[in-house]
């Protein structure tokens, strides 16, 4: 969308280079992202990144008002309620679609999450992308004055605060198959906490434990959570020795509870011209006669599953629980990446951090997916190239 960088960084690309950077994040850990990494960076101009900032303060505005635990309660009542919850998340990812009204190009809110999302891996995503590509230095991922030194600083702690290394972990549901692995590789070498599953903690009394390499066994005061009850109500076959419902003695870095209040429960509050007509479907009179223009949405999945795309009114009527939907506008992404044969949507996922002490997150970088498809996500994009995830980027 920064028309100089655009065209030189098109006239200079080359199949050869994009599979030299493909490989060279590969070597770091004899490993390949299981997702597509996208050819190219997304230039973008300092007019949109004005207009994100503006409606990512708004979401805080209404995430930071005294009474926002009350008025997502209910979304804690309808789901598993962890205890100790604390007074805010400590992660934000806040998603945009690139779209066109009147004619300028402006950003829709689509989701926000407040739950960790894969910092690591766009940290050193950029670091590659200035390898291969070193006259883009004069741009940046990051925001609210933050470079790549402070960026690392603020992630340090939010998820180590204070302690030492290995009395934090990443936890996550088998972690060697999700397809967040690299992040999870990522994080363990640039933070040094080890990666544990669900299924090696060991519980005594109310204290967690996990055996370290070489087969002692370290309290754990922290966790890095990264588990989706989601998933893990549906693998029966996991056998864990705690229950994340129970008292633990132990902190979280992203307490699990954040991740229902902060979600598409909080979409039918916010009004404005960066968000979108969304409605709870226990909260919708009638059904609209233009449901061509909706689409319907469970309240806590994660990566699109159970999204309904062309809705109808049959699938309305089937929702047996209401509360957990909701029924929400179409966006119309506009194709404003130019790729060597056509054009290609965009979705900007901008990341915060919002250490205990501070009063707001602080917006520090950001990743973003390239789309041809019907919808953003791997699984709309198959077969397809400059198309997946890539990294925004600023001019200084």
């Amino acid at each position: 969308m920064i028309e100089a960088l655009r065209k030189h960084f098109n006239a200079e690309f080359s199949t050869e280079k994009y599979q030299r950077f493909l490989q060279d994040i590969a070597s770091d850990f004899d490993y390949a992202p299981t997702f597509r990494i996208a050819e190219t960076p997304f230039f973008i101009p300092n007019e949109l990144k004005n207009e994100i900032i503006i409606a990512c303060e708004e979401v805080i505005d209404f995430i930071t008002r005294p009474d926002f635990k009350k008025i997502t309660q209910m979304s804690i009542d309808l789901n598993n309620a962890v205890p100790n919850e604390d007074d805010h998340t400590q992660f934000l990812a806040i998603d945009f679609g690139i779209c066109e009204e009147d004619g300028k190009i402006v950003p829709k809110l689509i989701e926000v999450q407040g739950f960790p999302t894969i910092f690591n891996f766009q940290f050193n995503l950029f670091r590659k992308i200035l390898k291969f590509y070193p006259e883009l230095s004069a741009t940046t991922p990051y925001l609210d004055g933050i470079d790549e030194a402070s960026y690392l600083k603020f992630l340090q702690k939010v998820i180590i605060n204070d302690h030492l290394q290995h009395e934090v972990v990443l936890l996550e549901i088998e972690p060697e198959m999700q397809n967040t692995r690299i992040d999870f590789l990522y994080c363990h070498r640039d933070l040094g906490i080890p990666v544990i599953c669900v299924t090696e903690i060991i519980k005594e009394e109310k204290k967690l434990y996990y055996h370290n390499e070489k087969g002692e066994k370290i309290r754990i005061k922290r966790i890095y959570n990264r588990v989706i009850f989601d998933e893990l109500n549906l693998r029966k076959d996991l056998h864990l020795q705690f229950s994340f419902e129970e008292e633990l003695d132990v902190e979280w870095a992203g307490h699990p509870n954040w991740y229902t209040r902060i979600s598409k429960f909080i979409l039918p509050f916010l009004k404005g011209k960066h968000f979108i007509e969304t409605k709870l479907l226990s909260e919708l009179e009638e059904i609209p006669e233009d449901l061509e223009n909706y689409v319907l949405k469970p309240l806590f999945s994660f990566s699109g599953s159970g999204v309904v795309f062309h809705v109808t009114p049959s699938d309305i009527e089937a929702v047996k629980e209401k509360d957990l939907y909701i029924l929400q506008k179409k966006v119309h992404y506009s194709p404003v990446l130019q790729s060597p044969d056509g054009k290609v949507k965009a979705e900007v996922r901008i990341l915060a951090l919002w250490p205990e002490g501070d009063k707001r997150p602080t917006l520090v970088g950001n990743l973003v997916r390239l789309s041809r498809g019907e919808m953003i996500g791997v699984k709309f994009n198959k077969d397809k190239d400059w198309v997946g995830g890539t990294i925004g980027l600023f001019q200084k």
